[in-house]
């Protein structure tokens, strides 16, 4: 498996943390920026994450910004992409089983560091379920094509 990562400056630090677990878990990621703490627009950063993950260049994503706000809004506009704003456990346990998420938004200003390391190994080891799920993630596909207007 190979996880893309990308912040802006204010999800900086926990990016370098969880740089730091993944290579301590010998799971290969790709880091997308931003490389400091130095301002920057989480849109730059964030798209280049999800963009990968949607071109199947990485298998999945993580983006951090100040609230995981903008960072769950920037990836969910590039189609294919279903990502999770996750600050706890449960919910990041749910986002794979359930709805497949394949980019984890998290926010570094609103959970610590080591919830944070704990909701990423969660989320990187929780299969998708399918059944049942499978069929709302078709629906949520064919929202996209005609939102997208893809004749696919």
């Amino acid at each position: 498996m190979t996880v893309g990562i990308g912040s802006d400056h204010a999800g900086f630090i926990l990016k370098s943390l969880i740089t730091e677990y993944l290579g301590k878990k010998n799971i290969k990621y790709v880091d997308f920026g931003t490389n400091s703490t130095a301002s920057v627009d989480y849109p730059d950063f964030i798209f280049l994450v999800a963009k990968a993950v949607a071109d199947q260049k990485v298998d999945k994503g993580i983006v951090i910004c100040g609230s995981g706000l903008g960072a769950s809004i920037v990836a969910n506009k590039v189609k294919g992409i279903r990502a999770a704003r996750c600050e706890n456990e449960y919910v990041a346990r749910f986002s794979r089983l359930h709805n497949d998420a394949n980019v984890l938004a998290l926010g570094e200003r609103v959970i610590g560091s080591e919830i944070a390391i704990a909701i990423v190994d969660v989320w990187l080891n929780t299969e998708f379920e399918g059944g049942r799920h499978q069929r709302r993630l078709d629906k949520i596909a064919e929202l996209e094509k005609q939102f997208f207007n893809d004749p696919s």
